[in-house]
């Protein structure tokens, strides 16, 4: 009887811990998710007004006048993360293969090492590296620096992702293909990457993401410009620097074009991720 009285009280206290637990865990996913939609909330309620053909069509206005818009800044943010995936991926990718295909070598804990601590740096301090790198031997602010700074920031994000996607890939694929006789190459080339190829480009993406909202390194490397500029020698224009500048000026219209911008950025940066996320379930499912 003792003993039936003791197990009835240990199952109502586990209850209680479990209901416990639920509520907290429900009550700290509500104080993360709380804030976060107030925010995009704000944003989408101030961005909205701005947003109009001449935002994504005209030049910015002369300061104190009202109007243009950011259209120049569009064009500098695609062309910069452009050169910054050209410089970044195919680096973080042969990373990522480096450190799970070639675990056992002796530098590939020191390559996943370095590429963790590299993620942990501030992002200003690689815009100061950067700056000291190529900006002061070429003289001039360029979007060409801007380029290498993101893709630095994005080597780390794009290695560690890809080895966490390669690893994922049966041992038993590599075992068969070696089993026929292919080579480590082939078994790499035809197999492997094959295999993870939805992952990888989700870890792409997902690099992609990680620098699109980057302020404090462009300021120090690629600065800004008012007009269009297509050349990556010369100081080009980002949406980041844009809002960031426009932002601390005493004008409501480029208040107004700030929010805009904002939430532009904000949906490039969701776009972007969905599709990672939506291009990994794909690649799970087949």
């Amino acid at each position: 009887m003792t003993g039936g009285t003791t197990g009835g009280t240990t199952g109502i206290v586990r209850r209680g811990v479990n209901r416990t637990m639920l509520v907290m865990t429900g009550v700290c996913t509500a104080a993360v998710l709380i804030p976060l939609f107030l925010i995009l909330y704000y944003v989408v309620r101030e961005g909205a007004a701005g947003l109009n053909a001449a935002f994504f069509t005209r030049l910015p206005a002369p300061p104190g006048a009202s109007g243009g818009g950011m259209a120049n800044a569009v064009v500098g943010t695609l062309e910069l993360l452009g050169m910054a995936l050209a410089l970044g991926i195919p680096l973080g990718l042969a990373g990522g293969i480096y450190v799970s295909e070639f675990a056992a070598d002796r530098f590939s804990g020191a390559v996943r090492f370095a590429a963790d601590a590299l993620n942990g740096i501030p992002t200003i301090v690689t815009g100061l590296f950067v700056y000291a790198l190529v900006v002061v031997p070429m003289h001039t602010f360029s979007g060409l620096a801007g380029a290498i700074a993101l893709a630095i920031i994005m080597l780390p994000v794009v290695l560690r992702a890809s080895d966490e996607v390669l690893r994922t890939v049966p041992h038993s694929y590599r075992e068969a293909a070696v089993a026929l006789g292919a080579t480590r190459w082939r078994v790499l080339r035809d197999v492997i990457l094959r295999a993870a190829k939805s992952g990888l480009i989700s870890a792409g993406l997902l690099g992609l993401a990680r620098v699109a909202g980057e302020t404090a390194p462009l300021l120090l490397t690629s600065l800004n410009s008012s007009q269009w500029t297509t050349r990556p020698g010369q100081p080009m224009a980002s949406l980041t620097v844009q809002v960031f500048d426009y932002a601390i000026s005493p004008y409501d219209d480029w208040h107004r074009q700030a929010w805009a911008g904002a939430l532009t950025l904000i949906a490039l940066i969701v776009v972007v991720s969905l599709i990672a996320r939506l291009w990994g379930g794909i690649g799970d499912r087949v």
